[in-house]
């Protein structure tokens, strides 16, 4: 697990997927890596923190103090995010689309807590873009119907069909390496930081620390999921 530790001040520049222990599975070898730990980490905070705010909303009080404060601040704050782009689409969405908010921005700060970022591995943000992909297809398939998405396909003119085609092939690529390439830029950095300056890097790396992990992490959380919303709220309405 030390290996997937950025702030281990080490002397080699070291940004890796590291194996952490090895099984077979059918007579092939595979691989615990220190992606599927932090991956796990996060996801046990993102429960921790479900069950918690299902125990205190069962016991909700009308003058809300403490965490109940938060669970309220957390969910007012992103349904009005999903309704302010989905608009009557949003009730439909604003679960997945808060999921996936949720856990791309813990995932992306999580380096802050010495993590090395799940979402700084290709294998953790493909099959998010595969995901709104599968989304979008099914309701332009359901709302478009197969002719609406053939004359989408075909505008402005049949022999553009092939483009458009491409372009909607493109949408899981370029949400996951969007998101990977950006995450992944800021690992690396912090990791040049403490392997190349550990002689000096004390304190001041903190500031790169928010920069890097919090605020790049929450923009590129926002815009995967603003560009999520978009593309469905048009597969929708055509």
């Amino acid at each position: 697990m030390g290996q997937g530790i950025l702030l281990s001040q080490e002397a080699e520049v070291d940004f890796m997927i590291h194996g952490v222990f090895s099984y077979n599975l059918f007579g092939q070898e595979l691989w615990i890596t220190t992606t599927h730990i932090c991956t796990l980490i996060v996801l046990l905070v993102i429960v921790t923190f479900c069950i918690a705010a299902n125990r205190v909303m069962k016991r909700a009080s009308e003058v809300p103090g403490g965490f109940q404060n938060i669970v309220e601040l957390v969910v007012e704050k992103l349904d009005g995010m999903v309704e302010s782009v989905m608009g009557k689409n949003a009730s439909r969405f604003a679960n997945y689309i808060g999921t996936i908010f949720i856990f791309i921005l813990l995932s992306n700060i999580s380096g802050l807590f010495g993590l090395r970022p799940p979402t700084a591995d290709y294998g953790v943000t493909f099959p998010l873009g595969v995901m709104t992909f599968a989304i979008i297809h099914f309701n332009k398939f359901k709302h478009q119907k197969v002719s609406g998405v053939i004359k989408g396909l075909c505008n402005p003119w049949v022999f553009w069909a092939p483009i458009n085609i491409i372009g909607d092939l493109a949408v899981p690529i370029s949400l996951s390496l969007r998101l990977f390439a950006n995450v992944l830029s800021g690992t690396v950095m912090m990791a040049l930081v403490y392997a190349l300056l550990s002689k000096i890097a004390i304190i001041w790396p903190a500031a790169l620390h928010v920069y890097f992990d919090l605020f790049s992490g929450a923009i590129q959380t926002y815009v995967f999921c603003m560009l999520t919303m978009t593309y469905v709220n048009d597969a929708i309405e055509g």
